[in-house]
């Protein structure tokens, strides 16, 4: 079941690459950087760093909200693309984001953080959300990574 508005969601292993355990923000974030790092290396031109650091605090969010509100991890997923990168994480909540809200702002009625969904929704391109069969649910974003021998 896909949320009404949201991008389908697309085929993305919701798992850490062989031999990684990702658990934790940390371990994501490292992982995140791994596969960056291996993609877009000095041979094919290095990544713009403004671009990884939006795609490690996408990473962050969304882990630290599976951790936080959705029951704990499930799936971490992470594949590189032709310009950047899909993310898909998993956890055991069938509960979904509330509101999609504009940058900076927070869900009405919500007092204690609010703004870490409202960060993915800027940052991020293709977010989806779906639930999966058995429970838990599948948030699956784009993050475009450019080159940083390409002009802005």
């Amino acid at each position: 079941m896909r949320e009404e508005g949201l991008a389908p969601a697309r085929s993305v292993p919701v798992r850490g690459t062989a031999g990684t355990s990702v658990t934790t923000a940390a371990a994501a974030r490292a992982h995140a950087r791994a596969v960056v790092d291996a993609r877009w290396n000095p041979s094919t031109g290095p990544a713009r760093e403004e671009d990884v650091v939006d795609l490690l605090l996408v990473v962050s969010e969304l882990v630290a909200n599976a951790l936080r509100h959705g029951g704990g991890l499930a799936g971490f997923g992470m594949t590189p693309v032709r310009d950047g990168v899909r993310l898909a994480v998993r956890d055991h909540s069938d509960t979904v984001p509330a509101e999609v809200c504009g940058p900076g702002s927070r869900p009405a009625g919500h007092r204690v953080g609010g703004y870490g969904w409202p960060l993915v929704v800027r940052l991020a391109r293709d977010i989806a959300i779906e639930k999966q069969n058995g429970g838990g649910k599948t948030i699956s974003v784009f993050m475009p990574i450019r080159s940083a021998d390409r002009p802005a």
